[in-house]
């Protein structure tokens, strides 16, 4: 049986969305307008993009009302809740709800998170859609042929777990096969930034190793896109509370990134820059707004950060530049959607999303390039950025590096 595709939590998490969306409007025209009587000669705005007068108050009441009647929606979808039902652990989860949830979270999720919003999704361990606790007893029942291999694998940005399988493909499933390693999925919510995803990581991760059912030998990570920053975020992190002794960080034997963006990723960067020009447009300043309904991991995605930005908080701007961990084997996969090297398509656009030079860590400066060895990266062309997930060639380079 499923989980149905609709459930209590999701309407109480949408009602209080849209409360938001609606309050925000109400801000975003009242900019607008004190933009306009701001105009030489007009004069009637006041401080902060709020008007004054029985103007201000019309704006006021609007927003008051909203959350009113926000709120009134949904202490009424609580009272609903036995009725419409709450979600089942112990039942498979709908893919087009994971999907829509994943996507919800991707661009609002760090705002679902400080609302606490039903909505927002929780870190956790999970195979085949289901939570893993992390419990000994109760892992070994869930994962009764589990290895001393143990493959953890991250998704990428909008995305969850169940969209390994691609095509027919799951490279956790694949690497299960034919090496014995036994996947364990992460779900999380990227639109956090991505250095609090890795410090929560960092402790999940020790909660994970320390009951696994059978001792460690091999750990290996294997990120795809944003999966690939959060990833190297939670070693770093993990290796800044040696007080705590993790023990996770030190068994790190394999890091491999598909499609990563180590540099950024210019798609994001060239959405940015039209938040620029809105933003310098004098009546259409308050529409890059609308713009800037962009979450902190996405904005961690276009600069390639791993940790906060020491001053502009978190996912706000470039942040601390972070190596490759020492003592791991790094790997790293660029996607290419041209059909060979030197492709002028090829080198504009790399799988889409995330150039061939910042999958591959590369950069014009020293510091900032991350130095993978040659034999540990690869480019695999015809690829477009999710095609990573369910190509032959990427499946061949996996087995041959973790063999």
């Amino acid at each position: 049986m499923t989980q149905p595709l609709l459930q209590a939590a999701d309407l109480r998490g949408a009602a209080r969305l849209t409360t938001d969306a609606v309050a925000g409007l109400a801000s975003l025209v009242e900019a607008m307008h004190a933009r306009v009587l701001d105009t030489p000669g007009l004069g009637g705005a006041g401080d902060a993009g709020r008007t004054r007068g029985l103007t201000g108050l019309v704006y006021q009441t609007v927003r008051g009302v909203t959350r009113l009647a926000g709120g009134s929606a949904e202490a009424l979808l609580g009272w609903l809740t036995p009725a419409l039902g709450a979600a089942d652990a112990q039942l498979a989860p709908r893919p087009e709800r994971e999907a829509l949830l994943a996507s919800l979270n991707g661009v609002l999720g760090d705002h679902l998170a400080s609302t606490d919003n039903p909505l927002a999704i929780s870190m956790q361990f999970r195979h085949e859609g289901r939570p893993l606790p992390l419990d000994r007893h109760a892992l070994r029942s869930r994962l009764p042929d589990a290895g001393p291999k143990l493959l953890v694998l991250l998704h990428g940005l909008c995305m969850n777990d169940l969209q390994w399988q691609r095509s027919g493909h799951d490279h956790g499933q694949s690497l299960a096969r034919s090496l014995g390693y036994t996947p364990v999925y992460l779900h999380y919510n990227t639109g956090l930034s991505v250095s609090t995803n890795g410090r929560i990581l960092a402790q999940l991760m020790e909660g994970l190793y320390s009951v696994w059912p059978v001792p460690v030998e091999r750990l290996t990570l294997i990120g795809h896109s944003m999966g690939g920053l959060v990833a190297r975020s939670a070693i770093h992190h993990a290796g800044l509370l040696q007080r705590n002794n993790p023990r996770w960080v030190a068994r790190v034997n394999d890091l491999v990134c598909l499609g990563t963006p180590h540099q950024g990723a210019p798609l994001e960067k060239a959405a940015h820059g039209l938040d620029v020009l809105l933003a310098a447009t004098p009546y259409a300043g308050p529409l890059a707004r609308i713009g800037k309904v962009r979450s902190a991991g996405i904005n961690d995605l276009r600069q390639g950060n791993v940790v906060r930005a020491p001053a502009d908080g978190e996912g706000a701007g470039r942040g601390e530049r972070v190596g490759l961990p020492a003592g791991t084997q790094c790997f790293a996969v660029a996607g290419s959607l041209g059909p060979e090297p030197g492709n002028l398509k090829a080198a504009l656009l790399g799988d889409g999303l995330v150039s061939v030079a910042s999958a591959l860590g590369q950069h014009e400066d020293p510091d900032r390039r991350l130095d993978f060895d040659p034999d540990r990266q690869a480019v695999v062309h015809d690829t477009g950025h999710l095609a990573l997930l369910s190509s032959s060639a990427v499946d061949d380079l996996l087995q041959r590096w973790l063999r």
